[in-house]
């Protein structure tokens, strides 16, 4: 077994035992990604070089993750790296800082492979609105890889990196980690630091793990985890280690299963297959319930609105003036502005843009925005209800498996509801994991989303490392790279 096909805990065990160096991991994935990386497109930049220098002079005394390499999402500030955000208007945004979760992991020894590429400024589900790449997807490469973190996702599923971090708004994270057969963890809101990343809509972006098993998701969810005076939604809570809930036992979880999650726009065998595994969680002991959870529709317009509000207002910086792309065609100042924006964002970006301005603006903000943030609290306050009862809630991570590039791009709305079982999680807060659950008919990886409750995480992380101990999805399936 090459060691680019390795789990990060293997990869550690073996630095441990002196059976391999850092320079050897790296060596093997700076072989992967020459091979492979020009099917799949994940990355944006490679940073490879630095890479192997880093690995020559890695001290592994200070943390067991130290030489082992990583893939970072384009919109998580790297300092004297490029930061795109997959834009033209970023294009060549070099950041001259690090995010607080870069910092995190290059203090633990981490060493970066390169930028990973996503949909732009974060918005999309398919890796399609990247205004360099088209990512594929590494089980089928005429299909997509999800998104936004799209690149993270296909990287980790192609053996590019051994994992990732990426960033979740409403689903970016965990859809892409279902679409590709990985694992992806989007943590509470507020346990990981938000500083250095390229804001989206802020009361719902986090960053969080994309990880070939749950094992890695628990190790990589430690060192990004933690308080930082930097983000003021930033949680201070003790610290905790989520590799000691890596225990085979759902046997005192309730789960509930919401109904409205298994209904109209749920592909039937994305729908079987979640059945089966919820199945599966009654074999193994868990007292599963199907329960209501009647938020789903409101959830998608409450999303929409507040995400492309805040989407509005945060790529008001973004100007032609202050840093970014700058027009060469104009006359005056509004010449600048006007050219600038327009020519630098995508068509996706600014169909957000357009109805963010629209949703806040005099005459409409009661209407929308006011509106949506008081339906807000009431699904805050279903997941509540749920969760005196239940310590689990499941439901498909994505509606669909992997679809082909190109079929939903030209229709917004259609590519809208691929977020469907998403969005509420990021609307409450709430932690959420995807895990893969088997393949449709064609192969194609199928994600299960387990759901907690607000800094659960160690309960979904023993409920997703239970249920992927038992039908070991890795040693039965792999990407085949079918053209």
């Amino acid at each position: 077994m090459e060691l680019y096909e390795l789990t990060v805990h293997e990869l550690m065990d073996k630095l441990d035992r002196k059976e391999i160096t850092s320079e050897e991991i790296i060596k093997s994935y700076s072989k992967r990604i020459e091979e492979k990386e020009k099917d799949i497109q994940a990355f944006v930049t490679t940073t490879i070089d630095t890479a192997m220098e880093k690995a020559k002079n890695i001290n592994r005394e200070n943390s067991k993750l130290a030489g082992i390499p990583i893939g970072i999402k384009d919109n998580i500030c790297t300092k004297g790296v490029k930061t795109t955000c997959s834009s033209k208007m970023l294009e060549n945004f070099i950041a001259p800082y690090n995010a607080t979760v870069i910092e995190k992991i290059e203090n633990e020894g981490l060493i970066s492979l390169g930028k990973l590429n996503m949909d732009e400024f974060a918005m999309g589900a398919s890796t399609e609105y990247s205004a360099f790449k088209t990512t594929k997807n590494p089980w089928n490469l005429q299909t997509v890889p999800g998104g936004s973190s799209g690149g993270s996702a296909a990287a980790v599923a192609a053996n590019l990196v051994p994992w990732a971090l990426g960033s979740d708004t409403g689903g970016s994270i965990r859809q892409p980690a279902a679409l590709c057969g990985v694992v992806g963890l989007k943590p509470t809101y507020g346990m990981v630091s938000r500083y250095g990343l390229v804001a989206f809509a802020s009361s719902l972006d986090q960053i969080g793990p994309i990880t070939k098993d749950v094992e890695d998701a628990a190790i990589l969810l430690n060192a990004i985890s933690g308080h930082d005076e930097k983000d003021s939604t930033s949680v201070n809570l003790p610290k905790k280690d989520y590799t000691q809930n890596l225990v085979k036992d759902v046997s005192k979880l309730k789960i509930g299963v919401p109904k409205e999650f298994f209904g109209e726009g749920i592909n039937e065998e994305v729908k079987t297959s979640v059945e089966k595994a919820i199945e599966q969680y009654r074999k193994l002991g868990a007292t599963v319930e199907e329960c209501s959870l009647n938020i789903a529709n409101e959830a998608l317009a409450v999303y929409y609105i507040i995400a492309c509000a805040e989407a509005s207002s945060n790529l008001g910086r973004f100007d032609g003036i202050r840093y970014g792309y700058r027009t060469k065609n104009f006359n005056n100042l509004k010449d600048i502005y006007k050219n600038s924006r327009s020519e630098g964002f995508g068509a996706e970006v600014k169909r957000r843009i357009i109805l963010g301005t629209y949703v806040l603006s005099s005459g409409y903000y009661d209407a929308y925005y006011k509106k949506a943030q008081k339906v807000r609290t009431v699904i805050k306050q279903e997941f509540e209800k749920l969760f005196e009862k239940y310590d689990v809630l499941i439901t498909p991570t994505s509606p669909t498996v992997a679809y082909e590039i190109g079929t939903k791009s030209n229709n917004p709305l259609e590519m809208y509801l691929a977020d469907l079982c998403t969005v509420s999680v990021n609307i409450a807060g709430l932690p959420g994991i995807s895990i893969p659950c088997g393949v449709d008919s064609q192969g194609m990886p199928i994600g299960l989303q387990l759901i907690g409750k607000p800094f659960g995480e160690e309960t979904i992380i023993q409920a997703a490392y239970t249920y992927e101990q038992e039908i070991k999805f890795r040693e039965k399936y792999k990407p085949e790279f079918k053209m």
